[in-house]
């Protein structure tokens, strides 16, 4: 089974799969939270989204609050927060857990895809990025500090839509 087949709500709660998130396109895969030093980070992935979204990728926002409390809010404060501030206009999934027994189904296929370090393993912090094709394989990890905007990383898009 692919991992775009795994059930994953939308934020607002509408149940769902990752499919219906990306639209079965390749998306960019990131656990997010509002509380973070990282959190500028959105400004660079709706940057991501909007150079993009027309040509058949999707940014996914996953929210998840095991790294230090940093995304509390209900659903309601998370959209709120992104659209608000951020302008957020790319799909958000409900609140999961990335790591320990709680992982959702998504992240147990994700993490076992080693990053630009060659890194395998639990997710390390907010805002790790998850590239995966058009049909759920991850085909690239970038750490939680590789910014949207970082020439790696828009290359792998890039090459996903070629």
């Amino acid at each position: 089974m692919s991992i775009l087949d795994a059930p994953l709500a939308r934020l607002d709660g509408s149940p769902g799969t990752l499919r219906d998130l990306t639209g079965g396109r390749p998306a960019l895969l990131v656990n997010v939270a509002s509380k973070c030093g990282l959190t500028p980070q959105y400004t660079g992935l709706e940057e991501l989204q909007q150079t993009y979204g027309e040509r058949g990728f999707t940014v996914v926002g996953v929210p998840c609050n095991q790294f230090g409390g940093q995304e509390p809010g209900t659903s309601e404060e998370i959209a709120e927060f992104c659209s608000a501030t951020y302008g957020v206009s790319f799909p958000m999934a409900e609140k999961v857990e990335v790591n320990g027994e709680g992982r959702h189904e998504v992240y147990r296929s994700l993490v076992e895809v080693p990053n630009e370090s060659g890194e395998a393993g639990d997710v390390q912090w907010n805002f790790e990025k998850f590239l995966v094709d058009g049909s759920g394989e991850v085909v690239a990890r970038f750490s939680p500090r590789v910014e949207p905007k970082d020439p790696a990383l828009v290359s792998a898009i890039e090459a996903q839509l070629s």
